[in-house]
């Protein structure tokens, strides 16, 4: 198998895409060319014969099992072979560093039907990456000064793009709380009630990650993608990117299209829904599709590889939005005494002000003061511990959610029944 490289027709050097500039550009001579315009030039280009460079090799060939995993290609600007698994759809030679777009990998059932362009360039990364790790209070001081990123690279994320049309039925339980006083006694009484909520929507370009080697997580922290910023595919695209085609079939990722469909559902849903309900949960839900399409996608990912204390971290940007994710290390001596300090301030000034009311320190004083601590102690941890750890699922697809799709053909609060509770009041 050959390799493609697109050349310059004004001074023959290696052209790239420039992310900035939406055109592919000669960094030698600075000639820009629209993809479309160096498309129509790569047809004519191939049309010409091209030379036959063929040698005997007398060395030992693959076995079927190392074949069967690897592809040998050829780069025609230095002749170097470049080895790359079955999967990969574009990389850079190793040897003259010159971006080569590999043929065959590119063709039938692989081609992918649109791409997003980069937007953001590697020099965009270490700003952005610096943004990112500010004002993350329990990270270590170490990581940001000797962190040294391993491994830098643009690669175009194969996705599976989901249109659908839901008809749907949601049906939540909840309650309404109201309490009282009188006499001696407290009452609180909840009112149950079951809200159906039934009609269409629509979503639009829900992606689901389509390469086993991506953590799914991972690719779906940086979203949202931006469909309307989609291209039909060319490969002048790719040039100077690496490129994975799909590993994954569109019936494998459709059980967590359909989930997200089915939690964007039940969302877009429950906006309808008074906010006087408490403790409302879902009961059961019953969707229909229906005008279901499925594209293939690529989509544009920075991947940053760096390592601390022998540990290995990945981030990754949204090549579009720039929007940057990724797990660190948590610094725990300095989240323990942080966390202390906010759990000792309140619980001291809290079992001060108590024991003053009481005339005296007093047990109870304590106690109200503990708790205040605790409080505070667990509202300064939970987010900055969170903020260490944004990789995750998301919820559900309100980024995809097609605005004015909704229309509700059913709408009940149906009263069940209701509770009293009834408690005595400690009066000393």
């Amino acid at each position: 198998m050959s390799a493609i490289e697109y050349k310059c027709p004004n001074c023959g050097a290696s052209l790239k895409f420039d992310a900035k500039s939406q055109k592919v550009v000669c960094e030698f001579c600075g000639s820009e060319f629209d993809p479309e315009q160096l498309k129509k030039y790569d047809q004519e280009l191939n049309e010409k014969p091209k030379e036959k460079l063929d040698w005997e090799d007398s060395t030992e060939e693959f076995s079927k099992a190392e074949s069967a995993s690897l592809n040998l290609y050829t780069c025609n600007s230095c002749g170097g072979e470049v080895y790359a698994d079955e999967n990969t759809s574009a990389t850079t030679c190793p040897y003259c560093g010159n971006p080569v777009i590999l043929k065959g990998r590119l063709q039938g059932a692989l081609k992918p039907d649109y791409v997003i362009p980069f937007k953001y360039t590697n020099d965009d990364l270490v700003p952005i990456m610096k943004k990112y790790l500010r004002r993350k209070i329990f990270l270590p001081g170490k990581f940001k000064t000797e962190n040294q990123i391993k491994e830098i690279k643009g690669l175009y994320v194969p996705f599976w793009i989901h249109d659908a049309d839901v008809d749907g039925i949601v049906r939540w339980k909840g309650y309404i709380k109201s309490t009282w006083t009188s006499g001696n006694y407290r009452y609180e009484e909840k009112k149950y009630y079951s809200i159906i909520r039934a009609g269409k929507i629509g979503f639009d370009h829900i992606p689901v990650d389509g390469s086993k080697k991506m953590p799914d997580q991972l690719m779906e922290s940086i979203e949202p993608f931006h469909f309307n910023e989609a291209v039909k595919f060319e490969p002048s695209y790719l040039t100077g990117y690496l490129s994975d085609k799909y590993d994954v079939n569109k019936e494998e990722v459709f059980p967590r299209a359909n989930q997200r469909i089915r939690e964007g559902t039940v969302d877009q849903f429950g906006t309808t829904i008074s906010t006087r309900y408490t403790d409302l949960h879902v009961e059961n839900t019953h969707l229909e599709l229906y005008n279901t399409h499925v594209d293939y996608a690529l989509y544009p990912v920075w991947l940053m590889a760096t390592q601390y204390k022998n540990k290995n971290f990945m981030f990754a940007m949204n090549g579009e939005t720039g929007k940057m994710t990724g797990n660190l290390p948590m610094a725990k001596l300095k989240a323990f005494l942080l966390t202390m300090i906010f759990f000792l301030v309140p619980t001291i000034l809290g079992t001060v002000i108590g024991s003053a009311n009481a005339g005296e320190f007093s047990i109870a004083g304590l106690g109200v003061g503990a708790l205040i601590g605790v409080i505070f102690a667990v509202l300064f941890f939970l987010p900055n511990y969170k903020a260490l750890k944004p990789v995750k699922f998301q919820r559900g697809a309100r980024n995809y959610y097609r605005p004015g799709s909704m229309v509700l053909d059913r709408k009940e609060d149906n009263f069940l029944y209701k509770t009293v509770t009834k408690t005595r009041i400690n009066n000393k």
